[in-house]
């Protein structure tokens, strides 16, 4: 059957499509009857039974026709022939070929009384075959387009099997065969499909065009597709994962739930446990106030502390856009909780004063900061007025309103800073701790933690823009290495750390081993089904170009500033004493702060800091990568253990 006649068949109107198989029975009846009658006599030749034939076959066309619409056989999909449509057919036949006998029998005599009883198989046999040949053909109906996707699927089990059954129905993707890491499976034939070991994956990208491989094991466990996920990526094709079954229900076509590999599968380490019930113990009716709550982290702290949930929720931010958008989606999604909207900068301490008061504020979890280390390294005063003054300001109207805890969220960047953002954390931390000796009402404390997955200021959603230009992906040095942390767990931890603190603490989160920024960038091109070009591969579709470290920026990031850390409750939290000026010292630097912005002397500033946080030298590195010295390629501390 030609590509033309098929493409005919298929755009037919369904009334016509049933005429049509209603035909295509009534011939396979008549055939069935003629050899059923011919195998019963031992000859083609019907000869006595001709005019017995004609009439018995008349009868069966109209009793087979009544028959087919009760039992709805002219609407089973050929492309779609299966074990149900099987089923429908032998009941069709055994009960066709069982009214045939008895007629036979009982009533007048036409054909051999034996010969309905051998219709019923060839009949049987001639429409199941009939329907598998054209559900092939059909399934079959066009040439392979250029721009197909040819995809493997890993997981020969009933969701791969699905899947390949679903992408039968897909112009987009051809299904071309399975990887199962079962022994006893291979070279089996799995549906039309075969399947192969995970050591015959490069062979048939290379020889078979694979542009996609999808892990449809859904029900497997996170790690093991995370091993699996990382075994793939140095194929130059698009990895995608299929979701669990229970997401079946949602009612997508089984294609349209095949998911995009996301960065965190393959950065080689697992989430910790969101599940931690210590949370919803100490914030569980609690009135909470988050500055800074529209950006990622503070975001991410209000929806926890939502979930908890917390009885009054008060969200501070400075920018209209970023508090109307979490105040609409925390009302959306937690009708149960007071949301209070405040639009208000850090630096305004009256009316924090008033917000603490007239809401009964019990804990404050102060996130607002510029984070942007090369902004705030060319915007030194608002920097600092922003971060250093602005978390005083906080923390000091906590102090005078008798506030029960802050929590300072602080960044690993606090830690021998080499740019101004990390400059002006270090010192809100000294000025925080200062507090805690002047304030000993309020349970003051800090948590440092590294890069958050995700976030607006994160590396990922700018390499993400950068693909989708095609390329370069910038990475400033092949060395510099960064910790990582999901929204989430970040979010928990930080909560979980703030109820350890007995005062002045800085909490230090385990980010887990750090990551190369480069690596980070390569795996996304490998995600993406890209090839990086370089100069052994110039065809490559996205190079990775180093463009020098930025103004201020670290090639390896600590958690530590000494070696006086401490175990807490949890294995993901360790906390430590550092050592804080005295308050003598602390008063005279916050002074020289306040009198350099107000000057909006960027040098003075810098100045202090010299003086002021441990480690920061006036000045950003500003080298080239190829300028860094074997010294400077040193890590100093990358991890906490």
């Amino acid at each position: 059957m030609t590509i033309a006649a098929i493409q005919f068949l298929v755009g037919l109107e369904r009334r016509r499509k049933v005429g049509l198989v209603l035909i295509l029975d009534a011939m396979i009846i008549a055939l069935s009857l003629y050899l059923a009658v011919a195998l019963r006599i031992s000859t083609f030749d019907l000869g006595f039974y001709w005019q017995g034939f004609g009439a018995t076959l008349l009868g069966l066309w109209v009793a087979g026709t009544a028959l087919s619409f009760l039992t709805a056989i002219p609407w089973v999909s050929m492309r779609a022939f299966n074990m149900h449509g099987v089923r429908q057919l032998v009941v069709f036949s055994v009960v066709l070929g069982a009214g045939f006998f008895c007629y036979n029998y009982w009533g007048p005599w036409l054909v051999p009384r034996s010969a309905p009883l051998i219709m019923i198989p060839v009949l049987l046999v001639g429409l199941v075959g009939v329907r598998v040949l054209l559900g092939q053909a059909l399934a079959r109906r066009a040439p392979r387009q250029d721009g197909q996707d040819r995809v493997l699927i890993y997981g020969a089990g009933a969701a791969g099997l699905q899947l390949a059954n679903a992408m039968r129905e897909f112009a987009g993707a051809e299904a071309i065969a399975f990887i199962d890491d079962n022994p006893s499976l291979r070279k089996v034939l799995v549906g039309a499909l075969r399947v192969y070991g995970p050591g015959d994956i490069g062979k048939l990208v290379r020889t078979r065009g694979i542009t996609q491989i999808i892990l449809a094991m859904p029900s497997t466990s996170r790690a093991r597709k995370q091993e699996i996920l990382r075994g793939l990526s140095e194929y130059p094709v698009t990895l995608r994962t299929l979701p669990h079954f229970l997401n079946f229900v949602t009612g997508e076509p089984l294609t349209a739930q095949v998911q995009n590999v996301s960065i965190d599968d393959l950065l080689g380490r697992l989430p910790q446990s969101l599940d931690l019930p210590e949370i919803a113990t100490a914030y569980a009716g609690q009135n909470v106030l988050v500055t800074g709550a529209g950006g990622s982290i503070g975001s991410e702290l209000c929806v926890q502390l939502c979930s908890v949930p917390v009885a009054r929720l008060v969200l501070v931010d400075h920018s209209e856009f970023a508090l109307y958008s979490i105040e609409r989606r925390l009302r959306a999604s937690h009708p149960q909780c007071e949301i209070i909207p405040i639009l208000v900068s850090v630096l305004e301490k009256d009316v924090l004063k008033r917000a603490i008061v007239d809401h009964g504020i019990q804990v404050v979890l102060h996130a607002a900061a510029y984070k942007h280390v090369p902004l705030v390294e060319h915007n030194e005063v608002v920097g600092a007025r922003n971060n250093a003054l602005g978390t005083y300001v906080t923390a000091e109207a906590c102090a005078e309103t008798a506030v029960a805890r802050f929590i300072l969220i602080s960044t690993d960047k606090a830690v021998r800073p080499t740019n101004v953002m990390g400059a002006t954390k270090r010192f809100a931390e000294m000025l925080v701790q200062d507090l805690q000796k002047r304030h000993p009402g309020t349970v003051f404390s800090m948590v440092r933690f590294g890069n958050v997955l995700d976030s607006s200021g994160s590396v990922i959603p700018l390499f993400r823009e950068q693909l989708s230009k095609g390329g370069p992906l910038t990475v400033t040095h092949p060395e510099v290495t960064r910790f990582f942390m999901t929204l989430g767990e970040a979010a928990r931890l930080v909560l979980l750390a703030g109820t350890f603190a007995k005062g002045g603490e800085v909490y230090l989160l385990d980010m887990g081993e750090p990551i190369k920024i480069v690596d980070l960038a390569r795996n996304m091109i490998r995600i993406c089904g890209l090839t990086e070009r370089t100069a052994a591969n110039p065809d490559g579709d996205v190079a990775v170009e180093f463009v020098g470290l930025r103004p201020g920026e670290k090639l390896y990031e600590e958690l530590l500033i000494g070696e006086n850390q401490i175990a807490t409750p949890h294995p993901k939290i360790m906390c430590a004493r550092e050592t804080c000026p005295d308050s003598d010292i602390c008063t005279e630097a916050l002074s020289r702060l306040r009198a350099a912005i107000a000057a909006q002397d960027p040098d003075a500033i810098r100045a202090l800091f010299v003086e002021t946080v441990d480690g920061y030298t006036n000045g950003a590195l500003r080298s080239e990568p190829k300028e860094q010295t074997d010294k400077e390629l040193t890590p100093v501390a990358a991890t906490l253990v």
